[in-house]
């Protein structure tokens, strides 16, 4: 039992690492001056960290849900 937990557990560390670096890596393509006035701002850079984690948490949070219910289909027949 306890040994399910922890590969899920480290599953679901390395897809939200995962994850993070695509968010990331495809924010960086992004144009912030558009929204802010000095994108070298130390807000603006703290506004990027932000978006990119909770981005992180919507798509990750997204997968392993989906990982999950599909695992849970087996115990549908």
């Amino acid at each position: 039992m306890f040994q399910s937990l922890g590969q899920q557990a480290l599953l679901s560390i390395f897809v939200n690492l995962m994850v993070l670096t695509i968010v990331w890596w495809s924010i960086q393509t992004f144009k912030m001056e558009l929204f802010v006035k000095d994108p070298d701002d130390p807000k603006a850079k703290v506004l990027v960290i932000i978006i990119a984690v909770a981005l992180t948490h919507l798509v990750s949070s997204f997968l392993l849900n989906y990982l999950n219910w599909s695992m849970m289909l087996r115990h549908l027949f």
